[in-house]
C-alpha cells in the first residue's frame, strides 16, 4: 500500500527535522549552576536522559579565563578530572580547598554531554569571580573564655585568602544581654576578640559575622551569621570585694545573733539549766554499804569511824529575862 500524500508530507517534515537535528547531536544538560561557598568551586547540572540507549552518558567540561583559549578541566591543567565523566557534578576543589581556579580570575565554564560519538552542544555558562560572587559563611571553630565582666572570643576565618593583601576578612560580634537589646562591636581584623564592660554573673548572647573585602574592585561579601550561644560573664575585682564583704558582714551578723539567742535562752530557762547540770546528790559510803548488806551494825560503824577530836560544837547559852526587868533596862539605855 502506497502512502497517502498526507503521510508523504509527515515523513518529508521529520526527515527535515532529522537534517536539522541529526543523531550526532545529544540533548545539552539542563540548569547548570556553579556554587562558591567560602573556597568551594563546584559545577552541578541535570542528567541527561535516553530513552533508547543503555549506555551512559558522560559530560565534558572545559573553561577559560579572560581573553585565553578552552583548557580541558582535567588533573593536568585543574587538579581534579571532570572529562567523560558519569556524575552531574565536577568539584574543583575536590583535592584540597586550596585547589580551584585563583580566586580572583575572571573564569568562564562550558559543558556538553557525550555519548560515544555523539555529543550535545555546548552549554556556556556566565563568567565569575570567586572574590565577587562567593558567598561567605560563618567564622568558623569559635570558643568563648567567659573573664571578669568580659567575653573572649576566638575563631579561625571561613577560608583562607593566600594573598592578604588583595583581599581580606573584617569581623563584626552581634552581642546582647538575655532579653536586652543587641549590639554590634566592629569591625576587627584579628581572628581574637574581647568584649569588656559587661555586667558580672550575667548571660549574654553572641554572634560572629565575617566580612570579605576585595581591594582590586572595592567589593564587600558579607557574610553569614554564626549560631547563636550564649555564655555567663565572672566576677571583676570590685565584685569579688563586695562579696568578701557581704559574706564578712552577713556571717558576723549571724553569729551576733546566735549570740544574743543563747544568752536570752540561758536568762529564761536558768533554773532549768541548773537543773540539768546540777550534780545529783549522793549516799554517804556507810549508808551505801549497810543497803547492799542490811546486817551490818550502822551505828556501830559510824560511832567506830567518828573521832572525839573530830567533833566540833559551840556552847549557846539563853538567858531569861523577867518583863519588868527587860523594861528597866530599856529604859535605862
Amino acid at each position: 500500500m502506497r502512502p497517502t500524500l498526507l503521510e508523504k508530507g509527515a515523513l518529508s517534515q521529520r526527515m527535515v527535522v532529522a537534517s536539522r537535528n541529526p543523531l550526532s547531536q545529544l540533548p545539552a544538560p539542563q540548569h547548570p549552576k556553579i556554587r562558591l561557598y567560602n573556597a568551594e568551586q563546584v559545577l552541578s547540572w541535570e542528567p541527561v536522559a535516553l530513552s533508547n540507549s543503555t549506555r551512559p552518558v558522560v559530560y565534558r567540561v572545559q573553561f577559560k579565563y579572560t581573553d585565553s583559549k578552552w583548557f580541558m578541566a582535567d588533573i593536568m591543567s585543574i587538579g581534579v578530572n571532570c572529562t567523560q565523566i558519569t556524575a552531574t557534578e565536577c568539584d574543583f576543589t575536590a583535592a584540597s580547598p586550596s585547589a580551584g581556579f585563583p580566586m580572583d580570575f575572571n573564569v568562564t565554564l562550558r559543558l556538553r554531554a557525550e555519548l560515544g560519538a555523539l555529543h550535545s552542544a555546548w552549554v556556556t555558562m556566565p563568567w565569575f569571580q570567586h572574590y565577587r560572587n562567593v558567598t561567605v559563611g560563618p567564622p568558623e571553630n569559635i570558643e568563648v573564655t567567659p573573664g571578669e565582666g568580659s567575653l573572649i572570643i576566638r575563631f579561625s576565618s571561613p577560608f583562607d585568602i593566600a594573598d592578604t593583601s588583595t583581599a581580606f576578612f573584617c569581623y563584626y560580634v552581634h552581642y546582647w544581654e538575655k532579653g536586652g537589646i543587641q549590639q554590634v562591636k566592629g569591625p576587627f581584623r584579628s581572628n581574637s576578640i574581647s568584649l569588656d564592660n559587661l555586667k558580672p554573673f550575667r548571660a549574654y548572647c553572641l554572634q560572629v559575622q565575617a566580612q570579605l573585602l576585595w581591594n582590586k574592585s572595592n567589593i564587600f561579601r558579607v557574610g553569614h551569621l554564626s549560631n547563636i550561644s550564649c555564655y555567663e560573664t565572672m566576677a571583676d575585682a570590685s565584685t569579688e570585694l563586695q562579696q568578701v564583704i557581704l559574706i564578712s558582714v552577713g556571717t558576723f551578723s549571724l553569729l551576733s545573733v546566735l549570740a544574743g539567742a543563747c544568752f536570752f535562752l540561758v536568762l529564761k530557762y536558768r533554773g532549768l539549766i541548773k537543773y540539768w547540770f546540777h550534780t545529783p546528790p549522793s549516799i554517804p559510803l556507810q549508808i551505801e554499804e549497810y543497803l547492799k548488806d542490811p546486817t551490818q551494825p550502822i551505828l556501830e560503824a559510824l560511832d567506830k569511824d567518828s573521832s572525839p577530836k573530830d567533833d566540833v560544837w559551840d556552847s549557846v547559852s539563853i538567858i531569861s529575862f523577867p518583863e519588868k526587868e527587860q523594861e528597866d533596862v530599856l529604859q535605862t539605855l
